[in-house]
């Protein structure tokens, strides 16, 4: 067993390998999209699967990330080959992130992998029937681009250029996709050439011990802050605004058994899977799940597979989270995820667990293009106020963590401008009143207001939640102010898509967060 010391010392040097895999995508990459907004993720898996250690990247990516590495593992990978896939029932989430995988080996040769490297990276399109590749309504997989099962793409260290072009002459902008397809490849490149050098300094019998050991030590970590909840079983429910198709409730139930530091999720009662995009498949409700847990564990502890071994999720075969092809999917991984993390945050408020109230409960996917241009990004709105104080404004929330896109770079790239973009003033939740003790809740940060004008004619996609329901309040507080839609002024949908024209202005007002009421 590693001392105290060694332990931190270990597992900093872990977690440094994907930070630096992720800084290495970023300062590598040409879209704006991983370049600017760093819609990207990247992590180490041991040579079983197991998460070793993740970057500081997206939720959504990286709870997800295991199914990708046991996808790979299928395929039998020998040690120097690189892998990529999409599909979001063979590892992946949604078609956008592409997932890139080195099979790490010892130099020169080609045993057993001792280690995956992982990457991935929201690609702005990959082809479908509109730019961007998440159209508003899909039906079918196939509608929202190229789907790519887990495919070698690189052979001891060595591009396969046949594949990389079967796969980007089908996507609008190949030579961008092209770029950033080099850029991931470089990135877990990285990673494996990282976890050479430890495998050189310390042996494989001693750095095998440190893994064990961090991962043993997570477990109880998180066995530790999770049996400070209310053993029981806990029940809660929320809703998606229609699938793009109708405007139709959807419902997300979820039921919580908390028992002796362990968490059993279950979505028994969640709508089917519905005919448009909102569905979703197991791997990113059991993203959203990790996530939730990570929020419960105090930030010492290391982001590791030992926290997956307290936690367990299951759903109805064919339901709205656990999809079966060919259902289209887009929206899920961006929406759905967001609503299964609220849902959660509601059952465990219930156990005791000092939760914040609901943030704005949605991604705000924002999509212009054509066949030579894509503009994607995901707006930032408010965060739930919290027991501790008020919620912060204008921030990634949830299952996202990506930056904007720097209005210089937007203006100097496209032809988009932009017209204003500031705080939505008073759309938070308002605090509860006064506790016992005279102390007070936190009030709900408020959204934002990106307005854009388009220059030439194009394609605009909204796929955004949170339009008719606000983000509800609690323990008292208000109810977060719903999002808003607008195209020259006149209200759109939730969901849609829509041919604007040079001079046509699109405003998005992003929901405000719920409000916290006082402290019992």
């Amino acid at each position: 067993m590693l001392s105290p010391v060694e332990r931190e010392v270990m597992a900093q040097l872990f977690a440094a390998i994907p930070e630096e895999m992720g800084a290495v995508l970023v300062r590598s990459a040409r879209s704006p999209n991983v370049r600017e907004r760093r819609d990207s993720s990247a992590a180490l898996f041991t040579a079983s699967g197991e998460l070793i250690a993740q970057a500081a990247h997206i939720p959504v990516h990286l709870g997800a990330m295991p199914d990708a590495v046991a996808a790979v593992m299928a395929k039998g990978p020998r040690a120097g080959d690189g892998w990529v896939l999409n599909d979001p029932y063979t590892g992946g989430t949604h078609l956008p992130d592409i997932t890139v995988i080195e099979a790490v080996g010892r130099t020169g040769s080609s045993a057993p992998p001792i280690a995956f490297a992982v990457v991935r990276a929201h690609h702005a399109d990959v082809g479908g029937t509109r730019p961007g590749s998440m159209p508003p309504g899909a039906r079918t997989l196939r509608e929202e681009g190229v789907i790519i099962p887990p495919t070698r793409i690189a052979a001891d260290g060595e591009t396969i250029d046949d594949v990389v072009e079967s796969l980007v002459t089908r996507m609008r902008e190949p030579e961008v996709r092209r770029a950033d397809l080099a850029a991931q490849l470089a990135a877990a490149a990285r990673g494996g050439e990282r976890w050479r050098e430890l495998l050189a300094r310390y042996g494989a019998e001693w750095l095998g011990r440190a893994v064990q050991d961090l991962l043993l030590y997570a477990e109880r970590r998180t066995r530790a802050a999770l049996a400070t909840l209310r053993d029981g079983v806990y029940d809660a429910e929320d809703f998606l605004e229609g699938d793009g198709i109708t405007d139709d409730l959807l419902s997300i139930r979820v039921r919580v058994t908390i028992k002796e530091g362990a968490l059993a999720i279950d979505f028994a009662g969640t709508a089917p899977a519905c005919a448009g995009n909102v569905n979703c498949p197991i791997s990113v409700a059991r993203s959203a799940a990790l996530f939730v847990a990570r929020c419960l564990i105090p930030d010492d502890v290391p982001t590791n597979g030992g926290v997956a071994r307290c936690i367990t999720v299951t759903a109805p075969d064919g339901c709205l989270v656990n999809a079966r092809a060919p259902h289209a999917v887009a929206a899920g991984n961006v929406e759905t995820s967001q609503r299964i993390a609220d849902v959660l945050f509601l059952a465990l408020a219930q156990a005791g667990a000092p939760v914040v109230a609901p943030g704005q409960g949605t991604m705000n996917n924002v999509i212009l293009g054509t066949d030579s241009w894509t503009y994607y990004e995901t707006l930032g709105g408010g965060q739930g106020g919290g027991a501790k104080g008020p919620g912060p404004s204008g921030v990634h929330v949830g299952m996202s963590n990506t930056m904007n896109t720097p209005v210089e770079v937007m203006e100097m790239e496209l032809p988009v401008r932009v017209e204003r973009y500031e705080i939505r003033r008073g759309s938070g939740g308002e605090r509860g009143e006064r506790g016992e003790k005279g102390e007070r809740g936190g009030r709900g940060g408020d959204g934002v207001i990106r307005e854009l004008r388009v220059l030439e004619p194009c394609s605009l996609s909204l796929i955004t939640e949170r339009r008719v329901l606000g983000p509800r309040g609690l323990a008292g507080g208000g109810n977060g102010k719903p999002g808003r839609n607008l195209v020259n002024g006149r209200e759109v949908g939730s969901k849609v898509a829509l041919e604007v024209v040079a001079g046509d202005v699109v405003r998005i007002e992003t929901p405000g967060g719920g409000g916290f009421g006082a402290p019992g």
